[in-house]
């Protein structure tokens, strides 16, 4: 398994949903990545400084991200996004 240096964290992205609650098929979704993401590992809070960084989420949270934040990877044929610690929004309950 890959692990996270730093104060970065690997993520995996949540399918984006395309329909409602009530069955509404939202068009022109489809190519959107999602916002959530589920936390596989996190690295071990180290900044560029080499100071201490406390890291808030463990491994099985979920988070919001910017759809747009981090770097794409692909690791043993599934897909993965390595984020900053800084790009996580906020926590789902």
């Amino acid at each position: 398994m890959l692990k996270p240096l730093g104060d970065r964290i690997l993520l995996k992205r949540q399918e984006a949903e395309e329909t409602t609650k009530s069955g509404i098929i939202l068009a022109g979704k489809s190519d959107e990545k999602s916002q959530i993401a589920e936390v596989i590992k996190v690295g071990p809070g180290i900044d560029e400084d080499g100071k201490k960084v406390e890291i808030q989420v463990k491994e099985g949270d979920k988070v919001y991200i910017n759809q747009y934040a981090g770097t794409n990877i692909k690791y043993e044929g599934e897909d993965y996004v390595i984020v900053r610690y800084g790009d996580i929004l906020a926590i789902a309950d």
